[in-house]
């Protein structure tokens, strides 16, 4: 039954409400996600291209913020630009497998996020809590696992997550209250129960939010009290710029995102769940690179010899 439903959604388009509800916002938001997506570009190449040109920004924590900054490179390719289609002309569909493959992708992405902000506590973890072993336990070869772990538990939980409401009927119904494919809209465009749906995403959820937020919690607490200890401000300072601004980052993305899966589908106005969305799926990635940036000498420093080093290439 639920194949032949699949069938023939296929050959239906899924309309994507946005906020046809206020069309003025229409051209204000089309500048917002313009303007948001090209510093999300530009910010997040270039810490990828420092951290690999830069040798003394060849450390654990450069390799988990070149891989956070590629994750939100892909985080945000994969709604901004079928948004701006859908809101820059009167065409407001998208395909039905083209919504479903966006689905899969947007939670793969945003799961393994959830999952690399935890790693990456536990990263700043054993640099304060251990610095004299941090090289030797964070080597690059357990860097490398528990960076595959991140996306591939991000894998897992998508393709269970997804499939299940891929299989939801959708009884003609091919209206979307939302600005992209996600999946909690998606459960509520089904014309069957979907409590299943809803507790498993929630329980999902959970885990994967409060699992790595309590790793971040306790991690944190750990470095706090090492961070006390430390007899020089300067060094304080420093510990603490490094940890502030991995502790911003995590409230920006976890914040939203508890909101919209950790509750059943129909509570909460869907209105305040739509700019929730778009805030953690197209601010925080704007925002992560200035956040890491304009408190890190290290990398402003790269930066500095960076940009020398091209002024010096043009002279030659």
């Amino acid at each position: 039954q639920s194949v032949k439903h699949m069938k023939e959604s296929f050959r239906e388009d899924i309309i994507l409400m946005g906020f046809t509800k206020y069309p003025r916002l229409y051209l204000p938001l089309v500048f917002v996600l313009v303007t948001s997506y090209m510093f999300t570009l530009l910010g997040n190449v270039a810490i990828i291209l420092l951290s690999q040109l830069d040798s003394q920004l060849q450390s654990p924590m450069y390799f988990f913020l070149t891989s956070l900054s590629f994750l939100d490179l892909c985080f945000t390719t994969t709604s901004v630009p079928q948004m701006l289609f859908n809101l820059g002309g009167p065409n407001k569909n998208i395909t039905y497998i083209g919504c479903m493959a966006q689905a899969y992708i947007f939670q793969w992405l945003g799961c393994t996020e959830c999952v690399l902000l935890g790693i990456m506590a536990l990263d700043r973890y054993v640099a304060v809590c251990k610095p004299l072993r941090y090289s030797v336990i964070m080597d690059h070869k357990l860097c490398l696992q528990l960076s595959c772990t991140a996306w591939l538990i991000g894998l897992a939980n998508s393709l269970l997550q997804s499939t299940l409401t891929v299989q939801l009927p959708l009884c003609g119904n091919q209206v979307l209250d939302h600005f992209f494919c996600e999946l909690p809209g998606l459960i509520k465009m089904a014309c069957v129960d979907t409590t299943v749906n809803e507790i498993t995403l929630s329980v999902m959820a959970t885990f994967l939010i409060m699992g790595p937020l309590s790793m971040i919690l306790v991690s944190y607490g750990y470095i706090a009290q090492a961070v006390f200890q430390i007899p020089s401000n300067n060094g304080r300072l420093k510990a603490f710029n490094t940890c502030s601004s991995h502790l911003v980052v995590v409230s920006l993305f976890y914040g939203p995102g508890i909101y919209i899966y950790m509750q059943p589908s129909e509570n909460g106005p869907q209105d305040l769940a739509k700019v929730l969305t778009l805030f953690y799926c197209v601010v925080t990635p704007m925002a992560n690179p200035f956040i890491y940036t304009l408190r890190n000498k290290d990398v402003k420093e790269a930066l500095r010899r960076l940009l020398r080093r091209v002024e010096t290439t043009k002279g030659v």
